[in-house]
């Protein structure tokens, strides 16, 4: 790092003899040099080294390596790097290194906790370097990445370090929804230490030696009788698939890396700057892509198909970065961009459930569009969906309450909101869902779009069940009735003619129209800016 290598060429590798402390002749190439400064500067040299033999071994990278992989070349400069050592001790420094760099050309605050050093523990000096970065980077207003790699609260410390993940949590607190957070959990997190991620906005993980829980595999085991490794408990698969913890599951650590810059990319420094913009031409690959979204989608409605598709053919170069790919995959969620302006997209899943709204897909949506909402990336919402996903095991799991969250993000939302109905919106998925009721500020509709209380084979026989039961006692051919009154219901009040002419739908677009469509809805809302509509302390969100 810039730092240290700096501190290394300062050095006279063979210095003269001299009184302790003293300087050393000044010269007319360099400057004096004083023994305190020489040792410090070896010392760093020893540690890193060090940290190379103890990291490599487990195939992990030293902190500093990760540091390089984050930034651009060149670019980091670290602050406090002997806070927290004792250089006439021996000791290079803490267990944790601060400072900023850039990412595309954009500077960022990093914290990255150092293994290498007491196992990464946490104390009193780690807390107090971490916190002073997160006040200057609230400060000079720029994102915060966390590389997370420690064995937890620094036990000798006792309460003195706990005390310190409690003024970190609050530090995190005050910067969430203000400046973007990003945690990357390269090793082991456990205990009290994994609420400073749980707080930030992404968590990033990896296949292999990234492991977060409350409660360890011995702890459970003396407690429950379970017995389950660090993995089963808390390894990425787990949280990026199961519990939704993570938000991404990196192969490695230059993968999990790569995917926070690459966000960052997407992201404006602050929630009062616009998103980065980025050159764009459009010409024949779009061109192509409209005619594609034709064919993605199939007419019969019960026919899955995978939204992906249709994303792909909306974004600039087919681009689309998933946030929370593997965990409830009903839904999808992410970052494109749309003439060269970031977007967030959300989009049901016909694939998986039929694209039903459940207990995890709705937290997802939700987290997602607050994310947005929070840093000025406007929302497109592409609608397909039956409904909530019904059962018993929806309702014990608290459908009522969690689902809920989705109409808090999109009503509270004041980012532009533009939403595409693509096949089927019935019940309250539809009004969730972005619709103009709730706050959506365009709305759009494929021809054959279906839009109702209840899809037209549930409606039938509800609306017609004496009808249909007095035909089967009379021997009539009941299932060629049904089919008759579904035809009938979906000919008058299936289809999206009605929202139409209530205003609920601004505009029939065919599936070829729908990039231009949305674009041109995202210049007219261009200037849209946010309003304090009552004078309140904040709201009382579903929890």
């Amino acid at each position: 790092m810039r730092a240290s290598a700096a501190a290394v060429r300062t050095v006279n590798p063979t210095p003269k003899t001299q009184a302790p402390g003293a300087a050393e002749p000044a010269s007319e190439n360099k400057q004096p040099v004083r023994q305190a400064i020489a040792r410090a500067a070896s010392l760093a040299k020893e540690a890193e080294e060090r940290a190379r033999d103890r990291q490599h071994a487990k195939g992990k990278h030293t902190a500093r390596e990760r540091l390089d992989l984050l930034f651009d070349s060149d670019t980091f400069e670290e602050v406090g790097r002997f806070a927290g050592g004792d250089i006439a001790g021996g000791k290079a420094g803490s267990a944790v290194i601060t400072g900023f760099g850039q990412v595309y050309g954009r500077k960022v605050a990093v914290y990255a906790q150092d293994f290498s050093v007491r196992g990464g523990t946490l104390g009193q000096a780690e807390g107090q370097k971490i916190c002073r970065l997160m006040d200057l980077a609230m400060e000079i207003r720029v994102p915060i990445v966390a590389l997370i790699d420690s064995g937890g609260a620094r036990i000798q410390e006792g309460v003195a370090a706990l005390t310190q993940y409690g003024h970190i949590f609050r530090k995190t607190c005050q910067a969430s929804g203000f400046v973007p957070q990003i945690s990357l959990i390269l090793g082991p997190c456990a205990g009290g230490a994994v609420y400073c991620p749980a707080l930030t906005d992404l968590i990033i993980m990896t296949r292999e030696n990234s492991n977060m829980f409350v409660t360890g595999p011995d702890v459970v085991k003396a407690a429950t009788g379970e017995v389950i490794s660090m993995d089963g408990l808390g390894g990425g698969q787990v949280h990026s698939s199961t519990s939704g913890v993570a938000h991404y599951l990196g192969a490695d650590e230059a993968d999990a890396i790569d995917y926070a810059r690459t966000v960052l990319a997407y992201l404006p420094a602050n929630a009062n700057e616009d998103a980065p913009t980025y050159a764009y031409a459009s010409g024949h690959a779009e061109r192509e892509a409209a005619k594609r979204l034709v064919s993605v989608v199939p007419e019969s409605d019960r026919q899955p198909y995978d939204v992906l598709d249709v994303v792909r053919n909306i974004a600039d170069y087919g681009e689309f970065v998933q946030v929370h790919e593997l965990f409830a995959p009903s839904a999808v969620v992410g970052f494109a961009c749309l003439e060269g302006h970031p977007v967030g997209i959300v989009a049901n899943q016909p694939l998986v459930n039929a694209g039903s709204l459940d207990v995890d897909s709705s937290e997802k949506v939700a987290r997602f569009v607050r994310l947005c909402d929070a840093f000025n990336l406007p929302v497109i919402t592409l609608v397909d969906t039956p409904g909530y996903k019904p059962g018993s095991d929806q309702e014990h799991a608290g459908i009522i309450r969690r689902g809920a969250k989705v109409i808090y993000a999109y009503a509270n939302a004041q980012v532009p909101l533009v939403t595409v109905v693509l096949r089927k919106a019935f019940g309250g998925s539809y009004i969730v869902m972005g619709s103009k009721s709730i706050g959506a500020d365009i709305n759009f509709a494929w021809p054959t779009s279906q839009i109702a209380v209840l899809g037209a084979q549930g409606a039938v026989n509800i609306i017609h069940r004496r009808d249909l039961q007095k035909a089967k006692e009379a021997g009539q051919d009941v299932d060629a009735l049904r089919s008759q009154l579904v035809a009938d219901y979906e000919s008058s009040t299936v289809n999206a003619n009605l929202s139409l002419e209530m205003g609920e739908i601004d505009a029939m677009i065919d599936p070829d129209q729908t990039r231009e469509s949305i674009v041109d809805a995202l210049r007219t809302l261009a200037s849209k800016r946010r309003k304090r509509l009552v004078d309140k302390h904040h709201g009382n969100q579903p929890l």
